[in-house]
């Protein structure tokens, strides 16, 4: 697979499915648990909310958010890599909210028009080859005033900061990324698209050109990791 080839991502994802959440907490020594309960805390949700996780992967968000927030109504979790779902499927074990995880592509959303709340989508969106056209699914499947939430990887504005991460990114990352999953290239793509994908203002600006508003952005961890919020 070509390191750019985003359209079909999905193949590189459903190689690593079994690995994925166990690598993830190594190579982020455990903060990618963090920045995932950070966004649903800071999530407005209401009783009876119709919620939706894009690029969910095997439903970490999605569960997090449903075992925190007992009042939804009812959670979707979309995936275009069907080994990742089977694997959010096994996981979910919760009777409280309806869930559903389905296998399905964030450019061309399998929703009514106007029928979901709040929308979450964390590290997933630089893995869309045509960004602005998932933004605007969003804002078609989003009801009035509801909220999308995305969380993405950014670059440190500290020069220092972002030299040892880079370092990391580049070189360290990828090589436990590949000892730990058997598939180097995997880790090298995540490095790749990081370092290429607009975050900070330009984001901020590719959101807002799409039709959303009140669009706001939190750092995690120095930057790192970015919150963007953004309103229908």
């Amino acid at each position: 697979m070509k390191f750019h080839d985003k359209a079909n991502s999905w193949k590189m994802f459903n190689r690593i499915a079994k690995t994925y959440d166990r690598v993830n907490r190594i190579l982020s020594f455990g903060n990618d648990v963090r920045w995932r309960k950070l966004l649903v805390r800071m999530s407005p949700v209401k009783a009876g909310d119709v919620y939706l996780d894009l690029g969910t992967g095997t439903g970490d968000v999605l569960l997090e958010m449903v075992n925190t927030h007992r009042n939804l109504g009812k959670a979707i979790g979309i995936d275009p890599a069907d080994k990742m779902i089977e694997i959010g499927r096994a996981k979910v074990t919760v009777d409280h909210v309806p869930v559903d995880l389905i296998v399905g592509d964030a450019k061309a959303l399998p929703l009514e028009s106007q029928s979901v709340d709040l929308i979450s989508m964390a590290f997933a969106i630089r893995n869309v080859d045509d960004p602005v056209k998932a933004f605007h699914e969003m804002l078609r499947v989003l009801k009035p005033g509801g909220t999308a939430q995305i969380l993405e990887f950014s670059l440190p504005s500290n020069r220092l900061i972002r030299w040892v991460y880079l370092i990391y990114f580049r070189y360290i990352l990828p090589a436990i990324g590949g000892a730990l999953s058997g598939d180097r290239d995997a880790y090298r793509y995540l490095n790749a698209t990081v370092e290429l994908f607009p975050y900070g203002d330009a984001f901020t600006r590719l959101l807002t050109d799409a039709g959303f508003k009140s669009v706001s952005a939190v750092p995690f961890t120095f930057g790192i990791a970015t919150l963007y919020r953004a309103v229908k």
